[in-house]
């Protein structure tokens, strides 16, 4: 079952409220005594329903969560689609670009307000298990990229992370900084993925995923990272990874 309501997001870009989509498994009408681990995802508006998605495509997931029977939350915010509003908030960083411009990043303060407001909320009203063990993050491209920050910056909040396609040609020096400055626990779980159609996107990918990779393996990070062999970038090829991140973070 997926809930769809508004929410108001304060002190980002944009447009103030957003959709916000809540997916509860089937079990949890079942037993009202049982709790859940939750999934925060990016690009809320792609994930479940294609009549919902950018382009007409979503990941599918509640197909998936349907025909598993997964016994998780998975909670999805609409990204901000005025102009470069999606591109600030999902950034840790400022960047430049030859086709962009300027971004001054917002991906901190849209992070903060994550983890200080949505996920209280999130918990306070739903059945959940709220420590760090049960709480993951994931997403795809900028996504990815967020989903990176929040299970290494974040590492006390999110113990497991999905990251597809991640965008970490923004800037690979402060993805490696970042990840090289965060107290990571050895606990952690990272899935990380590239589309073989997808590598060359940009200049910088190839060396900053093989860097990246490295790092945080040095970290004792337990990281799960694929080539998808002609995996491009886009939601149809990220729907057909959804069962193996999940099998690979344990959910």
């Amino acid at each position: 079952m997926v809930i769809k309501e508004q929410i108001i997001i304060e002190k980002l870009t944009g447009t103030r409220t957003r959709k916000l989509y809540i997916c509860l498994p089937e079990s949890y009408e079942e037993d009202e005594t049982r709790r859940y681990p939750v999934m925060y995802m990016f690009d809320g508006h792609n994930i479940f329903f294609d009549e919902d998605a950018t382009y007409g495509k979503s990941w599918g997931m509640a197909d998936y969560m349907e025909r598993s029977q997964k016994d998780l939350i998975i909670v999805g915010v609409e990204c901000n689609h005025e102009g470069n509003g999606r591109l600030q908030e999902y950034s840790p960083f400022n960047f430049e670009n030859a086709t962009l411009g300027k971004i001054k990043a917002r991906g901190s303060s849209y992070m903060n307000w994550l983890v200080r407001t949505l996920k209280p909320m999130i918990d306070k009203r739903f059945r959940t298990l709220p420590d760090r063990t049960n709480t993951i993050i994931a997403g795809s491209s900028m996504g990815g990229l967020m989903a990176l920050y929040g299970a290494t910056a974040y590492n006390h909040v999110f113990q497991r992370a999905a990251c597809l396609s991640p965008s970490l040609w923004v800037s690979p020096g402060k993805v490696l900084e970042m990840i090289a400055r965060a107290h990571i626990r050895r606990d952690t779980c990272i899935y990380m993925d590239y589309g073989s159609e997808e590598m060359f996107n940009h200049a910088s990918n190839a060396e900053a995923l093989i860097s990246t990779s490295h790092l945080l393996l040095t970290k004792r990070v337990n990281l799960a990272f694929r080539i998808i062999p002609g995996g491009t970038h886009c939601e149809a090829s990220w729907e057909q990874q959804v069962p193996v991140f999940m099998d690979c973070l344990g959910v």
